[in-house]
């Protein structure tokens, strides 16, 4: 008779310690507001990359310079986010991540009035670099947000910001387009400029202060980042598998509003920026793979997510048998269709990366964006010159062939043992 009482203490011991670890759990979540402030705060920064790509075509013509040499403000806003991510991101594992968000957003402030402000390709490509290096205070933002979940929801609440990084890659398009449209393309840096800026405000208000989790050089924490490398397979493959993802996806936005500005379409920034809403519809179902990540694995979620992409760039090879309405019907609905795919198979390997080494979380979420970056450097390089060499169907053609690429990637096995 004891033991069925001593039974039924401990099973009400361990009921009153899971309720009070559920308590305080949600005691350690941060408020909805600090995690809006959070989500808006990455949309806005990561946004500061995209607003160019809808107006190039405008951009090439105010400024004088070939579609081939206007290519190169996206490919190096993207190589200075890459740079950024490797060079400053890992600064918040030794740091006060607050410090460093508010020092970012002044610098990019500052970098988006140069860009309004620009009248040649040097100055242009200058501040476009100053904007990628800035921008990367969403990689200081997703960290943070991890480091104020408590563990039994931190990826509800790291989803939720991520949602809204993804969400300003996407609407920025539809937004510059418009405002370049309307009231001119320098308009849109300046409003970004302003955006920027409230933000920084409101984080100085309301985001709390984080302690270092670490005192290693800045000459360590680089080191570390190659150490990371070499000793994860998984991180590797990651990296390698959104690179080759990520080519696809920045050929394809780089150029589409070049080639819809020229014939059959002879479309404006707006119409390039429109296509923004059917990304937006992919990244809106992307914490989707999360939920399915969670449920069947996130290695399950990268092979469908490079599978999906593969097949919505390979519908898009078919444009140039269809007339211009269906065109551009294969457009959008292969636009939904890659985005869903990357924006899925990113926060899958999102997933697989921080699980490898709970302390070194900013700096193995360093190396995966490095390597995507890279990737969306590459691609809007290629990009444009094939543009300029092949028309269309060489982007659209080299973008399934990345993501075929990345799908045998994550089809390939790792040897035993390697974490």
């Amino acid at each position: 008779m004891s033991s069925i009482h001593q039974s039924h203490d401990q099973n009400a011991a361990l009921q009153a310690g899971m309720n009070t670890a559920k308590a305080t759990a949600i005691h350690q979540q941060p408020s909805a507001p600090l995690v809006l402030l959070l989500a808006t705060g990455a949309g806005l920064s990561v946004a500061s990359l995209y607003y160019s790509q809808p107006m190039l075509g405008i951009l090439a013509k105010d400024i004088g310079v070939s579609n081939l040499q206007i290519g190169y403000v996206p490919t190096l806003t993207q190589l200075g986010y890459a740079l950024g991510i490797l060079l400053l991101a890992p600064l918040g594992d030794r740091h006060d991540r607050r410090n460093i968000i508010l020092i970012k957003a002044g610098l990019l402030v500052v970098a988006l009035l140069a860009m309004a402000s620009s009248h040649s390709l040097g100055i242009l490509l200058m501040a476009s670099l100053a904007i990628g290096l800035t921008a990367t205070m969403a990689q200081d933002i997703v960290p943070a947000a991890a480091t104020l979940a408590h563990e039994s929801r931190r990826g509800k609440v790291v989803g939720t910001v991520m949602t809204g990084l993804l969400m300003g890659i996407l609407m920025s398009r539809v937004v510059s387009g418009f405002v370049a449209e309307q009231f001119g393309w320098r308009s849109m840096f300046v409003l970004a400029a302003l955006g920027i800026a409230l933000i920084a405000v409101a984080i100085w208000h309301g985001l709390p202060h984080f302690v270092p989790t670490t005192t290693m050089s800045y000459r360590a924490l680089l080191a570390s980042l190659l150490d990371l490398v070499r000793r994860h397979g998984k991180l590797r493959r990651a990296a390698l598998a959104q690179g080759l993802l990520a080519m696809g996806f920045s050929g394809f936005w780089s150029t589409l509003a070049v080639m819809l500005h020229a014939e059959p379409f002879h479309m404006g920034s707006a119409a390039a920026g429109a296509f923004g809403l059917a990304g937006a519809v992919g990244a809106l179902a992307a914490p989707l793979a999360g939920h399915l990540a969670d449920k069947r694995g996130p290695e399950l979620v990268t092979k469908l997510g490079a599978g999906l992409t593969a097949v919505s760039f390979a519908i898009m090879n078919l444009s140039p048998w269809f007339p211009p309405t269906a065109q551009l019907w294969l457009l959008g609905i292969g636009t939904v269709g890659f985005d869903l795919g990357v924006q899925s198979t990113l926060i899958a390997h999102q997933t697989i990366v921080y699980g490898i080494d709970n302390g070194a979380r900013s700096r193995l979420n360093a190396v995966l964006f490095v390597g995507m970056f890279i990737g969306m450097a590459a691609g809007a390089t290629l990009g444009s010159a094939l543009l300029a060499q092949w028309g269309w169907i060489g982007v659209t053609s080299m973008a399934t062939v990345t993501a075929l690429a990345a799908l045998a990637v994550r089809f390939w096995k790792l040897p035993a043992g390697q974490a």
